[in-house]
């Protein structure tokens, strides 16, 4: 074993956190804010808050708008497909050829390894889960029983809403709790139009405004966190100068650093935890340097891996034992299996008459929806199909397809081109798609990446469940613009792969039985207390909310646990 200039001293902490996204970062503040000396390993290069090469750009100053040549997008086909890669962020993604893996059934991996991970292009949209999504597999017989409920995660909902900072309208549906909230962006003329109709027409269907991470309005804690109001420039996936939406390198991570606890240690990719049978416990971790392949170890009283999904899922499967042959805390032979993602494949849009002398100010960066009305208090009868789906929804001027498919040419070109256009309206389904034993993901017995790291094999695909509720959805979101007064509507399957979504969940999910799941309600491996999961590996369903909210409250409960637990010296 070589190690790369510290002594074993040097290289002990009291806790140690694997990537620096979403979760991780918010295990490093909540660890950092109790005394924890903590670090934080990161496989990608450095970057801090402000190194946004394309933020403040204006669309003269990038190549080709923005549009990368097809050269790159033929070598890149599986990122390509991702709507936040081009020009002005291919830095923060994970090219095609840099981490191949194995598809057994089509999966679309989108990765952004760097210090802050997904959190700098994600799209920024989050709702709390209800009472609802957390009893409805047990209760409806689709998956086992989730060990917590609402009311253990809603304070740490709240404490994660104020912190971060997230916009939203207090709707008050039991099946979409409200949060804390700043300011809503506003729904535009037609938006309000459909609000009346939707509302007017289905008792059992509402129309609300997204609830996002932006700072609508500046509270003391986000001055204190240095950052800005959200200017509605919707350029968010090339990161916030203004640190106005909520990243891991605009909030948690600056945060945890001022209290002197924190160490980022960049460039290091995680192979595995090292367990020891004597002590009963993980002692640390190993890590291979991203550029010079050098392999190291750290150690620590507790370790927390968030290294993203199905990265967190490879570190445990590849992190074997005279204990553990099968990876770390896999005694159930559920590590792996039981990969969740959301299905949106239904879409649906259309143009609406009127409204021509309105306009709206701005490029809001979310947009309505509306919250999940099928099999929600109860499985229904007239439903073939478990679970739920929620439709993302709204309205604008479609004069950004202007002139896209214009026969004009030369000064009537031109003045199309200055017209608005009418407006459209258009959907699409954030469908839950029920975990599967056969849907996982499995370490390659021949194939290794560039670490040496074995390569995933991914089998992961719809099911009969997934496509009958597209097919409910197509039938109901028809009503819903047919009620609005939408005409030209066109509904279609477009048949993505899973993976687009980037809401992977599952693999190394939490349950009340030791025999069926791998993490207890505190997010412990159940067979080795002092490893805690908290990113989307550790779900036990995916409902149908954008996770990212959830993961952050999930990860702050379990953090502060786990400060509880040291202070006892159980951990």
């Amino acid at each position: 074993m070589e190690y790369i200039g510290k002594s074993q001293d040097e290289r002990t902490y009291d806790a140690i956190v694997i990537g620096s996204g979403m979760s991780g970062g918010y295990a490093a503040k909540e660890l950092c804010d109790n005394g924890v000396n903590t670090l934080v390993l990161e496989r990608g290069r450095p970057v801090k808050h402000g190194e946004y090469p394309t933020a403040t750009k204006d669309p003269w100053e990038i190549d080709n708008a923005g549009r990368l040549p097809q050269e790159m997008l033929e070598k890149n086909p599986i990122i390509a497909k991702c709507y936040a890669y081009d020009k002005t962020t291919e830095h923060f993604f994970v090219k095609d050829e840099e981490q191949p893996y194995i598809q057994e059934k089509p999966f679309d991996w989108i990765r952004s390894y760097q210090e802050g991970g997904k959190s700098l292009v994600w799209a920024r949209g989050c709702q709390r889960w209800s009472k609802y999504d957390f009893e409805a597999p047990g209760r409806d017989g689709y998956g086992i029983e989730w060990p917590i409920t609402y009311d253990d995660l809603a304070p740490w909902y709240s404490k994660v809403e104020k912190f971060a900072g997230w916009s939203g309208n207090k709707d008050g549906l039991e099946h979409f709790p409200d949060g804390e909230f700043l300011p809503p962006f506003e729904f535009n003329c037609v938006e309000e139009h459909m609000k009346e109709k939707i509302e007017s027409a289905f008792k059992d269907r509402y129309f609300i405004q997204g609830r996002c991470a932006h700072l609508t309005e500046l509270k003391d804690v986000h001055r204190e966190q240095g950052r800005g109001q959200c200017m509605a420039r919707n350029l968010c996936q090339r990161g916030c100068p203004y640190g106005a939406y909520f990243s891991s390198n605009s909030t948690t991570l600056p945060w945890a650093m001022k209290t002197g606890n924190l160490t980022i240690r960049t460039h290091s990719v995680v192979h595995s935890i090292i367990y020891d049978k004597d002590k009963k416990k993980a002692v640390g971790v190993r890590v291979v340097d991203a550029n010079t392949k050098e392999m190291s170890e750290y150690y620590a009283r507790i370790i927390f891996v968030n290294a993203a999904c199905l990265n967190s899922n490879m570190i445990l499967l590849n992190s074997k034992s005279e204990r553990f042959p099968n990876g770390l805390g896999n005694d159930s032979g559920v590590l792996g299996h039981y990969i969740g993602f959301h299905n949106y494949r239904g879409r649906m849009s259309g143009t609406i008459d009127g409204f021509e002398d309105k306009y709206y100010y701005g490029r809001r960066p979310t947009g309505p929806l509306i919250p999940p009305f099928r099999n929600v208090f109860e499985q229904e009868s007239d439903a073939d199909f478990q679970g739920r789906y929620h439709i993302s929804i709204g309205a604008g001027r479609s004069g950004w397809t202007r002139g896209m498919r214009s026969d004009k040419i030369g000064t009537d070109l031109k003045k199309e081109l200055q017209e608005p256009g009418g407006w459209r309206v258009g959907g699409r389904m954030s469908g839950e798609v029920i975990p599967r034993y056969e849907n996982h993901i499995r370490l390659s017995e021949t194939e290794t990446d560039e670490w040496g790291f074995p390569q995933l094999v991914f089998s992961i695909d719809y099911g009969e469940n997934d496509v009958k509720m597209m097919e409910d959805y197509l039938e109901k979101g028809l009503e819903i613009m047919e009620a609005v007064g939408v005409k030209n509507i066109r509904t279609s399957d477009n048949n993505q792969n899973p993976g687009l979504d980037i809401h992977e969940m599952g693999g190394v999910r939490m349950g009340k039985d030791p025999k069926t799941s791998i993490l207890n309600k505190w997010n412990q491996v159940h067979s080795c207390e002092n490893v805690f999961v908290t990113d989307g590996a550790c779900m036990t369903t995916v409902s149908t909310q954008n996770p990212s909210l959830t993961f952050m409250a999930i990860t702050a409960r379990a953090a502060n646990y786990a400060v509880e637990e040291m202070s006892k010296g159980n951990l």
